[in-house]
């Protein structure tokens, strides 16, 4: 794969690491804790798949394209379950999820 191919894709993963851990760290304050756990644990799914996903893809690992299918399916499953929350850090991993996917689904194809 091209640098220039790889980079949009290592660039999106690394914004939606980031995202579902701020997400997922702010959830933890919540009023409602226990109505917020499955967020939070999409977002800790997300960002480790994200995670592990970004490191293969970068070392050029023969395994990286692989986990795209899967990085999708769990970005996806988290924007859904974040969008289902009002507060603004749910809403932008959900928009930044979906960012991923899309960004990974390019890829992938």
């Amino acid at each position: 794969m091209h640098n220039s191919q790889i980079r949009p894709v290592l660039d999106a993963l690394n914004d939606c690491i980031l995202a579902c851990e701020h997400c997922a760290s702010s959830c933890l304050h919540e009023e409602h804790l226990h109505m917020m756990v499955p967020c939070i644990e999409a977002d800790r799914d997300c960002a480790d798949v994200c995670r592990l996903t970004h490191t293969l893809l970068a070392r050029g690992s023969k395994h990286g394209k692989h986990l795209l299918r899967e990085c999708i399916e769990v970005c996806e499953a988290c924007a859904a379950e974040c969008s289902k929350h009002d507060h603004d850090h749910c809403q932008e991993c959900a928009a930044t999820c979906r960012r991923c996917a899309e960004a990974c689904r390019s890829l992938a194809a």
